[in-house]
């Protein structure tokens, strides 16, 4: 059964918390999680860019000189996109970049980066939140006590305000409700600190 250390909000550490086997020390499956974050990144994008080619060029309706006879290259159009002013070739138009993950890849995927967070040494449970108000300087001083200062992860089982405003000001710092929890997130920060009540979530849900 993988364990990882629980600590207070004073960053002491209080315990061993075991975890599930079927969620935190599943095989790592690299392929699925790149696949995952890949459609996650593609679905991310808006899809809203639009360039005008030569038809939607305002202009150009009339041949700039005769064919021949000129010394001039032929050309049938200043909108042309080889012309100043005029369309763009093979520009990008409005296009939906969405990708379809099966349920059983995104749950493996997630499992295999749970895992790695576990098999790397970078997950801790945190007991509970002790925050009453929004303090950068109170999260900055758990951080330094848990030597988790770059790119820290929060997954927690409610919405807590005060946790969200006293990490909006980190760089690289984010907290997590446990139902938004994903691959890319997990993957792209380096310490994943979860409460006990989310810890539960997720073995409960991918378990």
């Amino acid at each position: 059964m993988p364990v990882v250390k629980e600590v207070n909000f004073k960053g002491e550490v209080i315990g061993d918390y075991t975890l599930s086997d079927a969620v935190f020390g599943a095989p790592v499956h690299v392929p699925a999680m790149h696949q995952v974050v890949v459609a996650h990144l593609a679905n991310c994008r808006q899809g809203t860019h639009n360039t005008k080619d030569r038809g939607d060029v305002r202009g150009g309706g009339k041949k700039p000189w005769r064919q021949k006879h000129t010394g001039h290259a032929r050309s049938g159009s200043n909108r042309s996109p080889i012309w100043v002013g005029g369309g763009v070739a093979h520009g990008p138009h409005p296009r939906d970049y969405h990708q379809k993950v099966n349920k059983k890849v995104r749950r493996l995927a997630l499992c295999s980066a749970l895992t790695l967070k576990v098999q790397e040494e970078r997950m801790l449970v945190l007991e509970k939140f002790d925050v009453e108000a929004p303090k950068t300087k109170t999260m900055i001083a758990f951080l330094a006590a848990i030597n988790a200062e770059r790119k820290p992860l929060f997954v927690t089982h409610e919405t807590n305000i005060a946790a969200s405003r006293s990490a909006a000001n980190i760089p690289g710092a984010q907290v997590l409700h446990v139902d938004s929890i994903n691959v890319y997130d997990l993957l792209n920060h380096e310490q994943l600190i979860a409460t006990p009540e989310a810890v539960k979530k997720l073995e409960e849900v991918f378990g």
